[in-house]
């Protein structure tokens, strides 16, 4: 029986159970799509003792990420909001400020810090992501963050003003050592900033297509404090962002310095209490809301083959490959995919053998539908598809559930 993570009390409570998926971003090539594929159980767990919900870890995250089909740079939107986070997360740091990023990936947040002359160093676990950054200049460390690698990283380097964790603290399997890591690299006068899709948020919004292996824990504020405190981490200061279709930035600081937190990290704790998230009961139900949402996509893939309509997809991020192969949706339902990223073009989502083409591909099959499977970026991808009513095509999007897009998103 699979223990949690953060306390190592027996998982013997399931919050959402998602039968097998291969990992969702492991994509194919032509050549390997008469090969067996591996697929994996997506039985995410709530820890009856310390409420953490979580995915054991079925698969090594070295085998997940230490090749990796994601770049951040190729959403603009993404760039932009990295962007804004620098500009104030810069602000009152001297001249000899060091800042370091963790899963820094292309670099596509740290070209901000270099921009304005300020120190910094990437560490990102995917050597062929890591090389993106270094060609832009921006010094990159390979490597997982755990307690051992940011003591040395902190030996070598210097401790960090600054300590920046977007989008990864979900993404590690012994999420206590990675905390560490944290502490380890901040100076005691420093801060840690930390970006995580919010639990609450996921089950109010069905987005359980963000349940995925790469993705080990699904985080509320109460849990995350609890993961941090492991560490020696408090934190003082949160903030609710829309991205990911809703997350939390903490910020934190070496607990033997914290000051009483402020009050949106009462006012998220009480939003959290009221939606039952500081009791195991108050996990339950999600999993009727998950088999709703599949019934519904469904439906209309099954109507719009019955119909003879043509359905195409817009992007290939791992949530997408969640979504489809819990469906069963397989090329017949949806004839092909594309992505803006040349390392994905060419290939073939894993599990449900769609093919991925340049986003030019839309514009020339002149489908009748389009669904959006970055749902959390509608308003950026329907702004770029607005073309697609030329031809009496529709957007659609199947989460948090399924919607047909008026024109402009």
């Amino acid at each position: 029986m699979p223990t949690c993570r953060l306390c190592g009390a027996p998982l013997t409570r399931t919050f959402v159970d998602l039968g097998m998926s291969p990992p969702c971003e492991s994509y194919l090539s032509a050549e390997q799509l008469d090969q067996g594929e591996t697929f994996y159980p997506l039985h995410v767990r709530v820890c009856t003792e310390c409420l953490l919900v979580q995915l054991p870890t079925y698969i090594a995250a070295e085998d997940i990420f230490s090749d990796y089909a994601y770049f951040s740079s190729y959403s603009d939107s993404w760039v932009a909001h990295a962007a804004t986070f620098v500009d104030k997360a810069v602000e009152g740091l001297g001249p000899d400020a060091f800042v370091v990023e963790i899963a820094s990936n292309d670099g596509y947040l740290l070209q901000h810090v270099t921009a304005r002359g300020i120190r910094c160093l990437g560490v990102e676990p995917a050597r062929n992501v890591a090389q993106a950054a270094i060609a832009k200049g921006i010094p990159t460390q390979v490597d997982f963050l755990g307690e051992e690698t940011g003591r040395r990283i902190a030996a070598e380097h210097g401790r960090a003003d600054l300590v920046v964790a977007n989008n990864v603290f979900a993404h590690v399997p012994d999420i206590v050592d990675f905390a560490k890591g944290l502490r380890a690299l901040v100076a005691d006068d420093g801060r840690v900033s930390i970006e995580v899709p919010h639990l609450l948020r996921l089950i109010e919004g069905n987005e359980y297509d963000t349940i995925y292996h790469e993705h080990f824990s699904y985080l509320s504020l109460l849990t995350t404090q609890r993961v941090l405190a492991a560490a020696g981490l408090t934190v003082v200061d949160v903030e609710e962002l829309k991205s990911h279709g809703g997350s939390l930035r903490t910020w934190s600081v070496p607990s033997e310095r914290a000051q009483a937190p402020g009050p949106d990290v009462a006012r998220v704790l009480a939003e959290e209490a009221a939606a039952g998230l500081d009791t195991v009961e108050g996990h339950d139900g999600f999993a009727a809301q998950v088999a709703k949402v599949r019934n519904d996509f469904v439906s209309f893939l099954v109507d719009c083959s019955r119909d003879g309509k043509t359905v195409v997809g817009y992007g290939a991020p791992g949530k997408g490959n969640t979504l489809l192969n819990h469906c069963g949706v397989r090329a017949d339902l949806m004839r092909f995919t594309v992505d803006r990223s040349p390392h994905k073009q060419g290939l073939y989502l894993p599990g449900t053998h769609i093919p991925i083409y340049p986003v030019e591909a839309i514009a020339e099959a002149k489908p009748d539908i389009v669904v959006i499977m970055p749902w959390n970026l509608r308003t950026e991808i329907a702004a770029q598809l607005d073309f697609v009513t030329g031809w009496g095509g529709q957007l659609v999007v199947a989460l948090p559930g399924l919607e047909v897009l008026e024109p402009g998103g």
